[in-house]
């Protein structure tokens, strides 16, 4: 850097004293002046060759992909025995029941993601879990996905969560509570993942647009296994949104799901909710309709989140399902039509720099009839319980790598008296951690 700066110098130095020299002998003038212009174009075409290595170097760091791992450590203390917990009228699948009690390293996320050229990103993500004495290892999501295609045009495909609703998309160390809202634990079993393949457009409008298909195998619960030969579940999504002024923001969305549900456990294939709150393991057979709607608003003073904002959000989850429902693996079976829906409305403020307080109420109902009403009621699917909960956080956020929580659930999922839940959680990530989405 010296040598260039020293060489600039003393070109600089030669064209003052090349000046001098057309005032002193006009004759020298002119081939003077051409071979100072000349060495300024040599030493011009060096700097260049010079900065073009350094950028080359640069470039070549950028296909190097970006590590990121986050650390979720929770401390879960409930009144009631949390092998007890159910959601009467629904079937628990997935990882739909509470935290182990106690210490407990909850999940550790590792995210690696990167550009394969100029058309291809990839990311992958993997979750190691603790349930009890056991860690578990998950592959949350592996997937390509196009990027610059024309029209407005996008394209996804491996492992991936879906877009259905508006949390589902999201990683938990996103998420402004310690858990997820009801509907997610009741109809999606926490949370829906998949492999398949989704497309979606964004309309060249002034207001956002985006509309997409998904095309899943059908392994994730709701669908549970049904893809086995050919496609599962198909989900369509559309979100629509825009900007209120300098200070406000919106979203909106619709979403379905229609999935064919083959030997459905409760519990699913992980078996984490099985035979929860003492009712009977229950397998269900048949077809699972589900449809979404949320509803997204945020506001800053001027789009300024540094020192306060606020975000209020709400979905809504209708689902119709119509099959067979068994119980004592197969001996008792019954013809089953299940109506279940529910909503979660929740607002999170930050009230100063770091800190933040949140509200959530959840409500659930069902209506399920079946033919034989003893098997329903073994299987905890009857429907004179209506689950609700009310829940309040509070965090701090030392800065945007982590974030100390302390949330309280009065749990009323259950009849009689209501389940008192405390949580202290800590999040810590480490490494490239990208924006998250709207």
């Amino acid at each position: 850097m010296k040598k260039g700066m020293n060489q600039h110098a003393s070109v600089a130095l030669l064209c003052l004293t090349g000046v001098a020299s057309v005032e002193a002998a006009d004759t020298n003038s002119v081939e003077r002046l051409e071979q100072l212009e000349l060495r300024m174009q040599q030493l011009e075409q060096e700097s260049q060759q010079r900065g073009s290595a350094g950028e080359l170097r640069r470039e070549s760091n950028r296909y190097n992909p970006a590590v990121a791992v986050f650390l979720n450590g929770k401390y879960n203390r409930y009144r009631q025995p949390e092998d007890e917990y159910a959601l009467p009228g629904f079937q628990l699948g997935g990882e739909a029941g509470l935290s182990s009690e106690g210490l407990t390293a909850e999940e550790t996320e590792i995210g690696l993601s990167g550009n394969v050229d100029d058309r291809v990103f990839a990311s992958v993500t993997l979750g190691i879990h603790q349930a009890g004495a056991e860690t578990e290892l998950d592959l949350e999501e592996a997937f390509i996905e196009t990027l610059g295609l024309p029209a407005g045009l996008g394209l996804k495909a491996g492992r991936f969560y879906s877009e259905l609703g508006y949390l589902n998309r999201q990683h938990s160390h996103s998420w402004d509570f310690a858990d997820q809202p009801l509907v997610y634990r009741a109809f999606l079993g926490d949370q829906y993942t998949d492999n398949g393949i989704q497309l979606r457009w964004v309309a060249p409008t002034d207001i956002y647009l985006q509309i997409g298909t998904e095309y899943m195998r059908g392994d994730g619960f709701p669908a549970a296994g049904s893809g086995k030969s050919g496609a599962g579940a198909n989900i369509v999504f559309a979100h629509l949104g825009g900007d209120i002024g300098s200070s406000h923001s919106w979203r909106a969305g619709v979403s379905t799901l229609q999935a064919e549900a083959h030997e459905r456990l409760a519990g699913g294939e992980e078996g984490h909710a099985h035979g929860a709150g003492g009712v009977e393991p229950s397998v269900f057979d048949g077809d699972s309709d589900l449809w979404v709607l949320d509803l997204v608003w945020k506001w800053a003073p001027d789009g300024n989140v540094t020192d306060t904002n606020l975000k209020i959000q709400a979905e809504y989850f209708s689902r119709e399902e119509a099959g067979e429902v068994s119980v004592d693996d197969g001996a008792e079976i019954t013809e089953y039509e299940g109506e279940q829906d529910g909503w979660y409305l929740q607002a999170v403020y930050q009230f100063m720099p770091r800190w933040r307080v949140g509200l959530r109420y959840d409500v659930l109902n069902s209506d399920n009839q079946a033919a034989d009403p003893d098997v329903l009621e073994e299987a905890g699917l009857s429907s004179e319980h209506s689950p609700k909960r009310t829940g309040i956080m509070l965090d701090y956020s030392r800065n945007e790598f982590s974030r100390l929580r302390l949330q309280y659930n009065h749990d009323e999922s259950l009849p009689g008296e209501a389940d008192q839940q405390w949580t202290l959680q800590y999040i810590v990530s480490f490494g490239a951690h990208g924006g998250h989405q709207f």
